[in-house]
């Protein structure tokens, strides 16, 4: 970035980052690139940084030295804090009178836990302000060229998470609407439970021959991409993680919109 990019940023009209308050901040999907110029903000105002553990080292370098870190990440089959832990030391943190900056992969509202966590805060009286990501269900699997709509396949998608609070399928969703609401179906954090998915979107009146891509590490350098079908999805091993699953016809345009195999192969962030 130039002097001259750097001098107009610096007078932006950017809120105040006030002490005693939180911001929710989405830090998209991967490099530091796909932050937004409010995320980037807030990285340099902030006094102490609660992260994720799916937020990128190089997103966190971007805060100065100063700035305190502090890891409050989940990661399934893992030891992770505890929700209800996380939102009392947001809630200290505030009463301190830092700048909080809780930091979160993708988007803090898709499947982020920030509607709990915001209104823990409303509910203590602690001033907030959400700051929106892109979520590696949309705007992140444009980097695996993978549009989640397309006028010649799909006028509508649905996204569903692969676990629910206590890290098994969720029994609160209805699997067979899901299978009939939209020809795309996009599954976050659904990898561990991939195989009995599947199953019950079959056993809906999804077709097996249908395709299915996971694409794990999300507009990252490691990014990947596994094609294979509903039918067949069950067979696969070892699937990195984190990752996307994308099931319905949009799949077929990959073959000509994976623009970003090359900038991996040139180790070009976000």
């Amino acid at each position: 970035m130039t002097e001259r990019h750097l001098a107009t940023l610096a007078k932006a009209d950017f809120p105040d980052f006030e002490p005693g308050s939180v911001w929710l901040v989405g830090s998209g999907p991967g490099g530091p690139g796909l932050l937004t110029l409010l995320a980037w903000h807030a990285l340099g105002q902030a006094d102490v940084i609660v992260h994720d553990a799916l937020v990128s080292p190089d997103v966190l370098a971007l805060a100065p030295d100063h700035v305190t870190r502090i890891h409050a990440g989940k990661r399934g089959g893992k030891p992770s804090p505890k929700q209800a832990d996380i939102t009392i030391r947001l809630i200290e943190l505030a009463h301190q009178g830092r700048r909080v900056l809780r930091l979160k992969g993708g988007d803090p509202f898709m499947f982020g836990r920030g509607g709990e966590e915001a209104a823990a805060l409303a509910q203590a009286g602690i001033p907030f302000r959400i700051v929106p990501g892109i979520s590696a269900g949309l705007g992140g699997l444009a980097y695996a060229g993978l549009p989640v709509t397309h006028r010649d396949t799909n006028h509508a998608v649905i996204f569903v998470t692969g676990h629910d609070e206590t890290g098994a399928v969720p029994s609160a969703v209805d699997w067979p609407a899901v299978a009939r609401a939209a020809p795309v179906i996009v599954l976050f954090m659904a990898v561990k439970h991939l195989p009995v998915i599947a199953a019950r979107l079959l056993d809906a009146g999804r077709m097996p021959s249908e395709a299915v891509t996971i694409v794990s590490n999300v507009a990252r350098p490691g990014q990947i991409a596994l094609e294979t079908t509903l039918g067949t999805v069950g067979a696969l091993i070892d699937v990195p993680t984190p990752a996307i699953v994308v099931i319905g016809p949009v799949t077929r345009y990959r073959t000509t919109l994976d623009w970003y195999v090359d900038e991996v192969r040139r180790h070009v962030f976000g």
